[in-house]
């Protein structure tokens, strides 16, 4: 009587019989990347739920440069106005499905804004060390004061010359106890005048037309 052929199959040009070690070897890898596929899945839905939730936070001026469908800004744009708890995790699921539709390029871009958003931009952190530059200089010498009120002409200047006396009453208090190796300590006039003048420095940057590039 004749034998039965093995029932098998083949796998890169390699026979494999069914119910032989490799077979099951084979099989328990395909599951193992079948479960790792679900979780990479899972994964990369939550990530595009937290995406459209961090969209309701992004600037205006940001969220217009998207290419955002009107059904996904309508959605958005409701989730804002709810105040319910049950309510918004609904809206919420709903923006997660409509934000898993999307394309990769378009969550690339929504990745791109909110990331510019986090970070300073470089106007911003110009800014600010123009005003630490400020504060010591208006610290540390009396014809600074001078030069910051040509620049700043809507100055409280009374109020700006108490906090200058008192941040350098407080440098010298600080400098007496100071010890060895401990970082500097600054007091309230200090920090007072860096946000008047971080104030003063971001009206004028609003004041200034953007420049014209041919």
């Amino acid at each position: 009587m004749p034998r039965k052929p093995t029932k098998g199959y083949f796998v890169r040009g390699q026979f494999v019989a069914i119910g032989s070690e490799l077979d099951q070897e084979l099989k328990r890898e395909l599951k193992g990347s079948v479960e790792h596929s679900k979780t990479d899945l899972k994964k990369h839905s939550e990530h595009l739920q937290a995406l459209g939730e961090a969209l309701l936070t992004l600037r205006s001026d940001l969220m217009a440069r998207l290419d955002l469908s009107d059904k996904l800004l309508d959605a958005l744009a409701e989730a804002k106005r709810i105040t319910n708890f049950e309510g918004k995790r609904r809206q919420m699921q709903f923006i997660g499905k409509l934000m898993r539709a999307l394309d990769e390029s378009v969550v690339h871009d929504i990745e791109a804004a909110l990331e510019e958003q986090r970070k300073p931009s470089a106007r911003e952190t110009l800014m600010l060390h123009q005003a630490e530059q400020w504060r010591d200089a208006l610290i540390a010498d009396d014809a600074a004061l001078t030069r910051w009120l040509e620049q700043d002409q809507q100055a409280d200047v009374q109020h700006l010359r108490a906090l200058i006396r008192q941040a350098r009453k407080d440098a010298q208090a600080t400098a007496s106890q100071e010890r060895p190796g401990e970082a500097v300590r600054h007091g309230k006039a200090y920090r007072e005048i860096f946000q008047a003048v971080r104030a003063a420095l971001a009206r004028d940057d609003e004041d200034t037309p953007p420049h014209d590039h041919d």
